[in-house]
């Protein structure tokens, strides 16, 4: 079998004039961060979730600890983060000096779980930092009844699934004090690399940019607010060049087509996936009532390790490249080490073993649709 024949995992794709605003970018001579492509994007993405500012930084990760910034997380403090989740949901603020607990996931969404995250709860907890798994929402009514009871904690969304996902019609991503989106190879929208940070509390908006530019009020100066800029607090360089917000910008243009697509690649692995899910014991994708996903990703879980890792491997013998997710976050050494406690998370011990992800993006076509599940039941008959 060729390389050309392998159904890969991810196929990032141009879907319409990312390449000429590229070019435009560049012949603008504006290449660095805040320029004319980023202003676009910050302003569809502020229309399309109220935000009261869009920064566009240079990852997800990078938004993450903009956001710990500007909470003032630091040593002593603790932020509750997923069990189940990428690394960075975490990293960003263990590397402010935070602690980590750990909360596990429920089992329909494979979202944070409101029960247990009561558990955690108490006056050191700076922030709680859920994750839209799958681009689907978390309880997030479950997880701000347990917030309201300490106040002293911010919710900060992790959305880099979920962008353009709602609950009972509210945007993911405008629950939060702070949100953070992803345009990662991966995602939906993309840029090769970039995120941005959701600023909902307008409190917050003219620190924020203090921080996002350096430590200086530059933008107060652009805005005509102060008569020279200087620098003002602490801060980095989180800036999104504009040559990669001019590929996003031609991205998000089109997202009402690139999400019709991947719903249709998700709508088809559901239809296609059901009698094989029946015929050993899978169970597909759960989206709540009231939830309005954003078709990131479609996922499996299996009755056990044995048949995934089964899965997993007669699939990739027949060409078609699915793959596993996060291992649990308190497994791992850097997890223990900036554990505040350590951490009991029996869900994500058993999702993290049993789940089966298929290759997903715009362009998978209905014919390579089924091949991949039936890959997926030749490899089960093995």
């Amino acid at each position: 079998m060729t390389a050309q024949d392998t159904i890969r995992f991810n196929v990032p794709a141009i879907e319409g004039r990312e390449l000429e605003y590229v070019r435009t970018a560049l012949d603008g001579g504006h290449t660095s961060a805040s320029g004319p492509f980023s202003k676009k994007v910050s302003a569809l993405l502020a229309e399309a979730s109220g935000a009261s500012e869009v920064l566009l930084t240079t990852s997800c990760t990078a938004a993450l600890e903009l956001a710990g910034m500007l909470t003032d997380i630091g040593p002593g403090d603790v932020v509750v983060v997923p069990d189940f989740t990428f690394t960075t949901t975490a990293l960003a603020y263990a590397r402010a000096g935070a602690t980590l607990r750990y909360c596990d996931i429920e089992p329909r969404t494979l979202g944070m779980d409101p029960e247990h995250l009561a558990t955690l709860m108490d006056e050191r907890v700076k922030a709680v930092v859920p994750v839209h798994y799958a681009g689907v929402a978390c309880d997030l009514d479950g997880i701000r009844k347990v917030l309201a009871q300490w106040p002293g904690a911010t919710l900060i969304e992790d959305n880099a699934h979920g962008l353009f996902g709602t609950w009972h019609g509210q945007p993911l991503g405008s629950f939060g004090r702070f949100a953070t989106l992803s345009f990662h190879e991966t995602k939906n929208f993309i840029c090769g690399e970039g995120g941005a940070l959701l600023i909902n509390d307008p409190a917050d908006v003219d620190r924020a940019r203090v921080l996002f530019d350096k430590g200086t009020n530059r933008q107060a100066f652009f805005l005509g607010q102060v008569d020279k800029y200087s620098w003002k607090d602490t801060g980095s360089s989180f800036g999104l060049s504009d040559t990669l917000a001019a590929q996003l910008y031609g991205q998000l243009e089109m997202h009402d087509q690139i999400l019709g697509k991947r719903a249709a690649v998700w709508n088809r692995y559901a239809e296609l996936v059901a009698p094989v899910a029946d015929e050993f014991g899978l169970t597909l994708p759960v989206v709540p009532e009231g939830a309005r996903q954003a078709f990131h990703m479609f996922y499996l879980l299996f009755p056990d390790q044995a048949l995934r890792d089964r899965a997993l491997a007669g699939m990739g013998a027949r060409g078609v490249k699915p793959t596993f997710h996060y291992v649990p976050l308190h497994s791992s050494d850097a997890g223990r080490r900036f554990a505040d406690v350590p951490g009991e998370c029996p869900v994500s011990e058993d999702v993290s073993g049993r789940l089966l992800r298929l290759p997903f993006f715009n362009n998978l076509t209905a014919e390579q649709a089924d091949r991949v599940v039936g890959a997926l039941r030749a490899s089960l008959l093995d």
